[in-house]
Formats: structure tokens, sequence, C-alpha cells
């Protein structure tokens, strides 16, 4: 059995224990939205999906997949460009009539709030995000995608036109039965504050963006 049978074995397995905790309307400045809360069977598997329109339909739905920063998305930081990828998506989405924003709880990709703070200060410093991640003795990147594509799976979205930057995104989700048939680029306006981090993210990790 080769590792994407034995990846979508252990995700058919897993989907077991996926349940929708609840689900409600949400109107937004982008569209109508419906919002479902999402559990897995371990303690971190949590998140929420907005899903807008019809997404088992033939035409693969917009989808982002979008980990949570406190700082960027709530607290408005310009260290990074999450809150932009994000207010981005939802616009793309609202505008195509039918996709899903995922909200995942993997802060600083995948390190934690307070490992990230602590990044940050080692950043303030001078190292750059994957250098203040290494010296911390986790990954530059941390995260997993496997819930996510629990999830896609459980709203019938198993063929996707992905809004992304990152092909590791692309690669994980793949290897778990996702079909990625787009990837739609996903860079808002870069300020001058994010340019290094975003150099960072192209040069270091791979990321497809113009312009940087």
């Amino acid at each position: 059995m080769n590792r994407k049978s034995q990846a979508r074995k252990r995700t058919r397995k897993k989907n077991k224990g996926l349940q929708i905790a609840a689900h409600a309307q949400l109107p937004t400045r982008y569209g109508r939205f419906t919002i479902y809360g999402f559990e897995g069977r371990g303690a971190q598997e949590e998140a929420v999906a907005l899903v807008r329109g019809n997404v088992k339909s033939r035409i693969a739905p917009l989808v982002r997949v979008h980990s949570q920063c406190l700082t960027g998305d709530v607290l408005t930081s310009l260290r990074c460009d999450c809150r932009a990828q994000l207010e981005l998506s939802l616009k793309k989405i609202g505008q195509a009539g039918a996709g899903i924003l995922l909200y995942l709880p993997q802060e600083g990709r995948g390190i934690g709030l307070m490992n990230k703070l602590r990044a940050y200060e080692l950043q303030d410093g001078g190292m750059d995000t994957v250098q203040a991640n290494e010296t911390l003795g986790f990954a530059a990147d941390a995260r997993d995608y496997e819930f996510s594509a629990q999830i896609l799976k459980k709203l019938g979205a198993t063929k996707i036109r992905l809004l992304s930057n990152n092909p590791e995104k692309v690669r994980q989700l793949e290897s778990f039965g996702i079909r990625v048939a787009e990837r739609v680029p996903c860079q808002p306006r870069i300020s001058k504050i994010s340019r290094a981090y975003l150099k960072t993210k192209k040069r270091k990790m791979g990321h497809l963006l113009e312009g940087i």
C-alpha cells in the first residue's frame, strides 16, 4: 500500500470521530454564510467552517484553509499578512457565490500563541520567522492539514479551488484525498512592514509570491 492510500485509509478511520457541534447563520459584510463548528477526537481537533452556496456542485468551490492568528486577524498586526489574507478570502468567496473558509486553531504555524510571542521576541533581536521557530525547537511550519481534509469531505467538497500561496498546503490536502483542481493566489497588497516576513516565506518556505 502506497503512502497516499495509507493516508486515505487513516483519514476514513478518523472521519468516524468527526462531528458537527453546531451550525448557524452568519451574515457578514462579505455576504451571508452558514457557520459550522467541528470537533474531532483529539483535544486540539476543532475548527469552524464558513460555508456559502452549494459546495457540492460540479464546479469546484473556492476554499481557504486559514490558520488562526490572534495578533493579525484580531489585533491588526502588520508583522504578517494574515488579516489581509482572511479578508481577501472572504471577499473572493462572497463574490464566487459558493465556497468554504476553514478557520483552524493553528496559531504561529502550529506552535501555539505563547511560543509565537517568544518567536516575536527573537525576531525583534534580528531573526527571521524560520530562524525563530527553529531556535525554539520547532519546525519552520508545524501545521498539519489532515483534520482540514476530513472537514472538507464531511461538507462534500472533495474537489476544490484552493486560495493559497503555499504549495505544502496543496500537497498535504491532496495526500489526504482532496483534489486541488486549481491553486488560486491569495496575495493582498504588501505593506512595508510585512515585506521582510513575506520574503522569508518565499525564500525559505517556497511560498509562491509575486513582486517580493
